[in-house]
This record gives C-alpha cells, sequence and structure tokens, in this order.
C-alpha cells in the first residue's frame, strides 16, 4: 500500500470511529467503558496521522 493509500485508510478508520462514539453515546444507557476505548483507538489513529503528516513535510 502507498503512503498515501494508508492515510487515506486511516483516516476513514478515524471517521468510522467517530462515528461508532457517537452510536454509542446516543444510547441511553451507553457504555462508558466502550466509549472510552474507542476514543483511545480513534486518538491512536490520529497520532498515527500525525506522524505521518509530519514525514511528509
Amino acid at each position: 500500500m502507498t503512503t498515501e493509500g494508508h492515510i487515506a485508510a486511516l483516516e476513514r478508520r478515524h471517521q468510522e470511529l467517530d462515528r461508532q462514539i457517537q452510536a454509542e453515546m446516543q444510547n441511553r444507557q451507553y457504555n462508558d467503558l466502550m466509549v472510552s476505548t474507542l476514543k483511545r483507538k480513534k486518538l491512536e489513529v490520529k497520532d498515527e496521522l500525525s506522524r505521518y503528516s509530519e514525514a511528509q513535510h
């Protein structure tokens, strides 16, 4: 996979995690642990995106 392809995949993963977080939080009895886990994964993806972005500049 090219770097651009990997970045695009990471961006899609970041968006999907955001959708999952929003969907879980809409649930009246949402699971705090699940939301925390999803937010942590989203942050990891964001950090990886930042590393690629810095490497390109």
